[in-house]
């Protein structure tokens, strides 16, 4: 099976990913892949970019890059990137968690420059308050994003990432949520500390990976397991390149997350791609029954629910007294920086994607892309039907791909 060893073409440019290695995230059917590139310049990157960091469904490979293709339904980025989604409607204290945090409404995030598009990069900044003073019993503002917009199995959303907060006492993430948690189904894409997902009970990781690039924390993704601590189905991933000042030094990387209906278990070729952080197949958990379509979320956090011993591996003191507490001066590297979030969907037939729930639609934001319409950063190169190959490499990258 000849899967991730092909050539393209990026905005004319030949690209070869010719190493790597794989991790697979803590839900049947996703899988996170770090994928190291052999060269880059100034007029692909607007920076040198961290490996590119993908998640991808785990379904045969033949038939997944032969016969599946995927449109580009919905954009998020540039001046327009906070159009689409939903701030609170007032301060709002954090519940599922007990974060020492404040989600302020989009007035307060704009008049306190906690979520604005730069207007030399185009990018998207999501930031905590690091000027105030917090007395104590007090908490801290920051802001929580939600998309307006749900996406279903079969859904892949690309998040071009360039910072991901951190920083002692930051609970940053990128995630998502089906409404009336924790029925339908939580996906932790990046948290920080691990990748996981929660769900109902009955949900479970089977076979655990043997590989070493990773650590398997739990297998049962009930919220109710282990004295209903929440714990998921998570995986720790060590390497310091995937979070962190090392991710951000290095211009950060993209972040590909898959949701299909189906997941058998990997077999991946050797093309460069290396070897697997995880394995969980499908026998474990029915994808339709305990994940519903998701709102996608950014969210930044301080302490909360958990445990001592995550914040005590690099951090020392209180992490409540001796971090949130005071001016925020320890907070200057606690923002996301994101170039643009794009979601694709399976091009199943001709009739109107049914990734939307109701009251919603798919042409707010960045413009929905349709079956032969050129990509807006193509230059006349007709991309909006992609092949997954396409969808999960060129694209994540923002430039225009054409399989040769």
């Amino acid at each position: 099976m000849n899967v991730f060893c092909y050539h393209m073409l990026i905005r004319r440019e030949r690209m070869v990913f010719p190493s790597g290695y794989l991790q697979i995230r803590g839900m049947a059917s996703l899988l996170l892949a770090l994928v190291t590139t052999e060269s880059r310049n100034e007029a692909m990157w607007p920076k040198a970019r961290a490996p590119l960091i993908l998640f991808f469904s785990a379904l045969p490979f033949p038939r997944l890059v032969a016969a599946t293709r995927y449109n580009m339904i919905k954009g998020y980025s540039g001046p327009t990137f906070f159009d689409g989604w939903s701030f609170p409607d007032q301060i709002e204290a954090d519940i599922l968690d007990n974060a020492d945090s404040f989600f302020v409404p989009s007035s307060i995030a704009a008049s306190s420059k906690l979520a604005f598009v730069d207007p030399a990069t185009k990018h998207a900044f999501i930031k905590v308050d690091n000027t105030c003073v917090v007395p104590f019993n007090e908490k801290r503002d920051t802001v929580r994003i939600t998309t307006k917009e749900r996406y279903g199995l079969g859904s892949i959303w690309v998040a071009d990432i360039f910072q991901v907060p951190y920083g002692c006492s930051v609970w940053p993430a990128w995630w998502s949520l089906a409404p009336n948690w924790p029925a339908r189904g939580e996906i932790d894409t990046l948290e920080g500390v691990n990748l996981a997902s929660h769900t109902e009970s009955g949900c479970t990781m089977v076979s655990p990976s043997q590989a070493t690039l990773s650590i398997t924390n739990s297998t049962d993704c009930s919220t109710t397991a282990n004295n209903n601590s929440n714990q998921g189905c998570a995986v720790t991933d060590g390497r310091p390149a995937t979070y962190g000042p090392a991710f951000a030094t290095t211009g950060g990387g993209v972040w590909v997350t898959v949701s299909l209906e189906r997941h058998l278990d990997l077999v991946l070729p050797a093309c460069g791609l290396g070897t697997p952080a995880g394995n969980w197949p499908s026998t474990g958990c029915q994808m339709e029954k305990y994940f519903a379509p998701q709102n996608l979320i950014f969210d930044i956090k301080f302490c909360g629910t958990r445990p001592p011993a995550a914040f005590l591996q690099t951090c020392s003191g209180i992490c409540y007294n001796d971090y949130v507490l005071g001016n925020g001066s320890n907070y200057g590297t606690v923002f996301w920086e994101v170039g643009s979030v794009r979601v694709y969907k399976i091009n199943e037939t001709a009739k109107a994607p049914s990734h939307v729930t109701p009251g919603t639609t798919a042409t707010t934001g960045e413009s929905s892309a349709s079956v032969g319409a050129p990509d807006a950063n193509s230059g006349g190169v007709e991309t909006a039907e992609h092949s997954i190959k396409e969808a999960l490499i060129s694209l994540a990258l923002g430039g225009v791909a054409v399989m040769i």
